[in-house]
């Protein structure tokens, strides 16, 4: 089993940046050829995808109501992937999850594992 933990989360005003961060652990992780993400849900609303990149290759891919907010990097030594989310909005309130897939399809992604998830809360 793969284990992700999210963390940086918190509680920000409408145009400040938070930097989200995810740590992946388990068999193939070190080594393995995987795709790690991003979604969001908020309340009332399904879960949503919002970026991810794959370890080996570099690719990118972002949903485009983020795409020049949002950036998303990896550190395969780590193994492990930020989301750097600038500009915020009160709309970008959400539970914010890290998702990892196997392989190197990129779009779309179906996550294998999910972490449990840190809370960001944008104010007006």
């Amino acid at each position: 089993q793969v284990q992700l933990v999210e963390s940086g989360g918190g509680l920000v005003q409408a145009g400040d940046s938070l930097r989200l961060s995810c740590a992946a652990s388990g068999r193939g992780v070190a080594f393995g050829n995987y795709v790690m993400g991003w979604f969001r849900q908020a309340p009332g609303k399904e879960r949503e995808f919002v970026a991810a990149i794959a370890v080996t290759s570099g690719r990118i891919k972002y949903a485009d109501f983020v795409k020049g907010r949002f950036t998303i990097s990896r550190d395969n030594a780590k193994s492990t992937v930020d989301l750097q989310m600038n500009s915020l909005k009160p709309d970008d309130t959400a539970v914010y999850y890290c998702a990892l897939s196997w392989g190197v399809d990129i779009a779309p992604m179906t996550p294998r594992y999910w972490g449990p998830g840190t809370q960001v809360t944008v104010s007006s």
